[in-house]
């Protein structure tokens, strides 16, 4: 932070394009290894760039007050917020998010419920408590400041504060750039972005996360993870320890497997062990990261709320989606019994079966004259009163009675043409159906504001968890293997595309989110089922490479259309990518290296309309308020 008691600061010049000059002087890091849990962190909707960024930032600037003793001095903030973060940032919630980590709030432990109520009083009062105990005036009309007309240098998610004392006299300013993911830089920081920690207080971040040289692990002994008494009474150049295995792109990193025959997981999970975690750390960090991603599937398709928020009034179609689907994932969701058991992955296997056999008599009842069509009543899920039991019988009985097929379909079209019209048919793919709940649910939860994972974003943050929800059900037999398998894999692909490219829409457009977590979930499912890290990795490339161009222009400036199905769509995607890969094992053109550059120099040539502003596309053409018919 730049601060003069009570003296004026010039304000930093503001440039719409970055100089060479400037560029000379951001290095990249010599490699691309971060902790998996500041990728995969815990955050709030709707976007990691434009709520989890600016509230860390926020809270990051009172920090700093407090630490300088500046905070009782400050009588006035006033806050400028520029480009991308301008352009949607009311839609994306960015004033709550800023204002709420003004008074302290964090986005991994502040209660979602709050926020609206928190947000109302501090317009309705125009007052605002910094770090919770020091109270300003603060007028949002006058003290917020859009300047989407201007982008600063660094990032075109830019955002200054300043605060001033008593007869105004700037105490200090500081400029913060949310760079995608919740990751937040500055000037001092900004050549290290990968490095910068996603908590606040440096002091209790572990050394070897905010220091990074490239070294050969046969350089140097293999690094021991400290004790926690260890860390606390060392800091500063004493932590300059790195990562056992460092990679700088996908080549790098299959040498790795290759040379000490380890799996991408085992790589990241040994790296993990250099930023001061032990084996059951990681273990535990990771099944909370998930356990946070079921609650958010959960929520979704739990919850009562029609609409989301936001002048769209968007119908909610996870729950519907899932009732309809009626397994019985969740106890009490599905069914309004609440002795509905949950289903293993190999129950769910069957159930599979028994639908793919479903559709199979389905047809043939269609194809039946209707005189000799059942004539007994179809039944709902709801209307098996007659038994309490809700094993697998009655599941395959729900999915696979022919009954509610049995009803005359209404066929349009002529039938006096030489090509007459087809009647419709539904075939039954319950796997794939779920994997689209899952995607929506979490994104209807993002898009309301709640708790997520941002997987790497939250605007992407549906695509990770549905397909790992889906091993779980439908693939995997041993889930808590499965979810280290699968979100550590992600992990590394994830980082090259931080290093190599970016990932935020505000810089890249939708293929840096929802592009690059499909190309992630490809990797993660690739590894869950045994693929080699070559295969692996080339699953990673096909999830990119056919979402190269995906521009990101939100309606509305809203996270939820296209938003919310992209998400569904990237997760089949995802799959479809893995299924691919292994099935041409060896076979292949272009490596995912190539594809994070093309993956840049796509973003570089996109115009800036879509990367995240809402100034073309559907943004433009479609008309508001949306109408959306019924699922």
């Amino acid at each position: 932070m730049n601060a003069r008691p009570k003296t004026h600061l010039a304000p930093k010049p503001i440039a719409d394009e970055e100089d060479p000059s400037s560029q000379a002087e951001r290095q990249s890091p010599e490699h691309a290894v971060i902790s998996a849990f500041d990728l995969f962190s815990i955050g709030v909707g709707p976007s990691s760039s434009h709520t989890v960024g600016p509230m860390r930032a926020a809270k990051i600037f009172i920090a700093d007050l407090q630490e300088l003793g500046l905070l009782e001095e400050v009588k006035t903030v006033k806050i400028n917020l520029y480009g991308s973060l301008a352009a949607t940032g009311k839609g994306h919630h960015t004033p709550q998010a800023i204002l709420l980590g003004l008074e302290g709030s964090d986005p991994e432990t502040i209660d979602t419920g709050t926020i609206p109520s928190r947000y109302a009083a501090i317009l309705q009062n125009k007052t605002l408590l910094l770090g919770g105990h020091h109270t300003i005036a603060y007028d949002m009309d006058r003290d917020m400041i859009w300047r989407w007309d201007q982008v600063l240098k660094t990032h075109p998610n830019g955002m200054r504060f300043s605060c001033f004392g008593q007869g105004g006299d700037l105490l200090a300013t500081n400029e913060y750039f949310s760079v995608g993911g919740g990751f937040v830089v500055n000037e001092k920081t900004k050549v290290d972005e990968n490095l910068f920690y996603k908590g606040v207080d440096k002091k209790k971040v572990h050394g070897a996360r905010l220091h990074q040289t490239h070294h050969h692990p046969e350089d140097s002994p293999k690094l021991k993870s400290p004790t926690s008494n260890e860390t606390a009474q060392r800091t500063g150049d004493e932590y300059k320890e790195h990562p056992p295995y460092p990679f700088v792109s996908g080549n790098s990193l299959l040498a790795l497997t290759k040379k000490h025959n380890m799996t991408i997981a085992q790589i990241v999970h040994d790296n993990e062990k250099s930023f001061g975690y032990t084996d059951e750390d990681i273990h535990d960090k990771i099944m909370r990261i998930w356990g946070v991603m079921d609650d958010c599937i959960r929520t979704g398709v739990s919850t009562s709320e029609k609409t989301l928020p936001g002048r769209l009034g968007l119908r909610r179609r996870a729950p519907m989606l899932y009732r309809r689907l009626m397994r019985g994932f969740y106890p009490g969701v599905a069914s309004p019994d609440n002795d509905l058991p949950s289903i293993d992955a190999g129950w769910a296997r069957e159930a599979i079966s028994d639908a793919q056999q479903a559709a199979q008599d389905s047809s043939e009842v269609d194809r039946l004259p209707e005189e000799e069509l059942p004539t007994t009543p179809s039944g709902s899920v709801g209307d098996d009163s007659s038994s309490t039991s809700y094993g697998r019988e009655r599941a395959a009985r729900v999915v696979t009675s022919p009954i509610a097929a049995a009803r005359a379909p209404r066929v349009i079209g002529s039938f006096d043409h030489a090509l007459l019209p087809v009647p419709p048919r539904k075939t039954v793919i319950p796997a794939m159906d779920f994997l689209s709940c899952y995607a929506i649910a979490v994104n209807e939860v993002n898009a309301s504001g709640g708790r997520i994972v941002t997987s790497p974003t939250n605007g992407a943050a549906g695509v990770i968890p549905a397909v790992l929800k889906y091993i779980i059900e439908f693939v995997s037999d041993d889930p808590e293997k499965s979810v280290q398998t699968f979100l550590l894999t992600a992990a590394a692909v994830g980082m090259l595309f931080k290093r190599g490219s970016t990932i935020s829409a505000a810089e890249g457009g939708c293929q840096a989110e929802v592009g690059v977590a499909c190309s992630m979930a490809s990797a993660g499912f690739a590894a869950c089922m045994g693929a080699s890290p070559e295969t692996v990795l080339q699953a990673a490339e096909i999830g990119i490479e056919h979402n190269l161009g995906l521009t990101c222009d939100p309606i509305d400036g809203l996270v939820q259309v296209p938003c919310i199905e992209r998400n569904s769509l990237g997760a089949v995607k995802a799959i479809t990518a893995a299924q691919l890969s292994m099935a041409s094992d060896g076979v292949y053109s272009v490596t995912l290296d190539e594809a994070i550059e093309a993956m840049r120099l796509t973003a570089a040539d996109m115009s800036v309309k879509y990367k995240e502003t809402s100034l073309s596309g559907l943004a433009t053409t479609v008309k508001i308020p949306l109408t959306v018919p019924a699922c």
